[in-house]
């Protein structure tokens, strides 16, 4: 079924609610328009980003004990890339468009007992208690098409099941029958998580390509199954956590060299893999003197060795065996381990401060490439909340401590946001990067922008 189609049936299925919600004035229909444009200070100002988003909520309680819920993205993203008059004939090209279901799931109350309650369906399973950024929370794919969205993730078909013990303890218990991998960075971020690749000196790289090893889908190569116990206990909200999964980024595992000519040029075909990982997981949140703390670490244990192999046998082509060379890239004898620690705290004359310490970014893996980020924010509001002024926000990145001054980078977001109506709010933001040395945000310093924000709910 293509795009066009499903948007067809989508909008017979919301007139359709609509209809029957004007009949039994049960069905809850809520959502959002975002557009949100940027383009990039640097001459010639080049666009950036363009995106327009409807978010369509059906929400219905079916009966006392049951409920469905769905979230559906309709949108205009992206810019034209025509390369052809051909092209021209392609209106998806011309005015890129696409749907996707974020959610669709039901939800049972007092499923066979009263204490136990099951969702089955697409979903967002969130764990963790940081701000956005959550090592505990691993069970969903990673959504990394906006690289400055911190924290997004896509849904997962999932069987949720949450047995109550009593008003304060819980037991969860996740089973995701299909491994889904994390979505790349879209527009000028498309390369931004991509290795740098150091070639072995006088060869020249004239050519890439690689080859993805998914999975195999069925039960037990497939699947990631999650279980939880949270709980309150002494004014702090705490949980423990064990996923069984996937690392939804994967891992080149195999790198074939192949020489082209007779001056150092060569093409490279990389194999890339998934690694299977178990994850522990503990966090917990509370509130002392008005301030607000949280606290969430998770240790990644590769279920095996991740081993990349360059295969150099194309250079030696009378060699009786293979030419290879190995390297370790994760030990499952050792573990390592994300955390955040942070806090926040609303001050009587309407300002806000936020503040968080991070070791390990979403694509770090391995201890020793895992680098500490500390991000800030702080806002005030005026004109009866009104008018939203964030003049501190961003953060700060050390990737070596013995060289800071060659390797840090350095985010700056300040913004301004005003609500037109009580449902509508239009932001202004700029996002400034610098920074030396190989990092996420450092190679991003070309890329400083200007972003508009328009939001209207309903």
């Amino acid at each position: 079924m293509n795009t066009k189609n499903l948007f067809l049936m989508l909008l017979l299925v919301t007139i359709s609610s609509l209809t029957n919600a004007q009949d039994e004035h049960s069905l809850k229909l809520s959502g959002e328009l975002l557009t949100d444009q940027r383009f990039l200070l640097k001459s010639p100002n080049d666009w950036a980003w363009n995106e327009n988003r409807l978010t369509l909520n059906l929400d219905k309680k079916i009966t006392d004990n049951s409920k469905f819920y769905s979230e559906v993205w309709l949108r205009n993203i992206g810019l034209p890339g025509i390369n052809s008059s051909a092209d021209l004939y392609n209106k998806g090209i011309i005015d890129p468009y696409n749907l996707e279901v974020r959610e669709a799931y039901v939800q049972l109350y007092g499923f066979l007992t009263k204490n136990l309650d099951v969702t089955i369906g697409r979903q967002r399973i969130v764990w963790g208690t940081a701000d956005k950024l959550n090592p505990t929370d691993n069970l969903n794919p990673l959504d990394l098409e906006d690289i400055l969205d911190f924290g997004r993730r896509r849904g997962s078909d999932a069987i949720n099941l949450n047995y109550y013990l009593n008003n304060d303890f819980s037991l969860q218990g996740i089973f995701i029958p299909f491994f889904q991998p994390a979505n790349m960075p879209v527009g000028i971020f498309a390369n931004t998580l991509n290795p740098t690749m150091e070639l072995p000196q006088g060869m020249v790289l004239k050519g890439f390509s690689d080859t993805l090893m998914m999975p195999r889908y069925n039960l037990g190569e497939s699947s990631t199954a999650g279980l939880k116990f949270k709980g309150f206990a002494m004014g702090v909200d705490f949980s423990l956590s064990y996923v069984w999964g996937y690392d939804g980024l994967p891992f080149s595992t195999r790198n074939t060299f192949i020489p082209v000519d007779a001056f150092g040029g060569i093409t490279i075909n990389s194999q890339l893999s998934f690694a299977r990982t178990h994850i522990i997981g503990a966090d917990l949140a509370t509130s002392i003197a008005g301030i607000g703390f949280w606290a969430e670490a998770a240790a990644f244990i590769p279920d095996e060795d991740v081993i990349m192999t360059n295969d150099l046998s194309a250079f030696y082509p009378l060699s009786p065996v293979p030419v290879t060379q190995d390297s370790l890239i994760l030990d499952k004898t050792k573990p390592y381990i994300k955390f955040v620690v942070g806090g926040d705290y609303n001050f009587a004359d309407g300002s806000y401060l936020n503040l968080q310490y991070m070791h390990g970014f979403i694509h770090e893996r391995g201890a020793e490439n895992l680098n500490d980020y500390f991000f800030l924010r702080y806002e005030k509001k005026f004109f009866n909340e009104k008018l939203k002024v964030a003049p501190i926000g961003g953060g700060f990145i050390v990737t070596d401590w013995n060289n800071i001054k060659d390797n840090y980078a350095l985010v700056y977001m300040p913004e301004i946001a005003y609500q037109a109506t009580i449902n509508s709010e239009i932001t202004l933001a700029t996002t400034i990067f610098d920074g030396k040395g190989d990092n996420l945000f450092s190679n991003l310093k070309d890329y400083n922008m200007f972003m508009l924000k328009l939001k209207y709910s309903f």
